[in-house]
């Protein structure tokens, strides 16, 4: 099977999540990181989910799923055991046309979850289409290793910098030229061993604001 990858805005859009175990917990989680709107619906939630009811981060409604649950959600998540529950959840979003991920059920999903590398504002996804979780896991800890906290701050530094770039009133193939010279500057090392002294070289040398919150 063929996937298409992409990065969804799920700012301020609500999610459904039916079902309110750990897994469940873990995809609220993610959802309530990308900004998204969450209602979970269960009959047994676990507490971690009950106490952010309780604080507001979430809608809950402790109950079994039933037809009509999905009206106005923009993606759906069904994170239980029950098949029964699985295949009418995936049902009623394919009737409705939205998004629907039933947890480790591939063949009745309309988009899958990658396994995520997460530095600050880099995000690597990683897939094998569903033909082997743990191989997915493995090469993300591999990842993980290759690309490291260093890349949060040289992230935060080029978004800084493409700002300050972008205000000038420079010509589009200057700009290119230098954005393209800054990215390959070997800025993530320096970063990583903490040689600061050669990023305030490339700063100055380019006419760069040197980023001293970030050291």
């Amino acid at each position: 099977m063929r996937y298409y990858p992409v990065f969804l805005k799920l700012e301020g859009r609500l999610c459904v999540v039916v079902g309110g175990g750990e897994v469940a917990e873990r995809k609220v989680e993610a959802l309530l990181e990308a900004g998204a709107r969450v209602r979970v619906i269960a009959p047994e939630v676990t507490e971690t989910l009950r106490r952010w009811a309780e604080e507001g981060r979430v809608e809950l409604e402790v109950r079994p799923y039933r037809e009509g649950d999905l009206s106005g959600a923009w993606l759906v998540v069904a994170a239980t055991d029950d098949p029964g529950v699985q295949e009418a959840v995936f049902r009623e979003a394919e009737e409705r046309g939205l998004f629907c991920n039933v947890v480790d059920k591939p063949e009745i999903c309309s988009f899958i979850v990658p396994s995520v590398v997460r530095r600050g504002r880099l995000q690597l996804a990683i897939s094998t289409s569903g033909a082997s979780p743990a191989a997915a896991r493995r090469i993300r800890e591999r990842l993980e290793e290759e690309f490291g906290p260093e890349w949060e701050v040289y992230l935060e530094l080029m978004a800084r910098w493409r700002r300050e770039i972008l205000s000038r009133d420079l010509p589009e193939e200057e700009r290119r030229v230098l954005f393209n010279r800054l990215a390959l500057a070997p800025l993530p090392e320096w970063i990583r061993q903490g040689d600061w002294h050669y990023v305030r070289a490339l700063a100055e040398k380019e006419g760069l604001s040197f980023p001293e919150d970030l050291k």
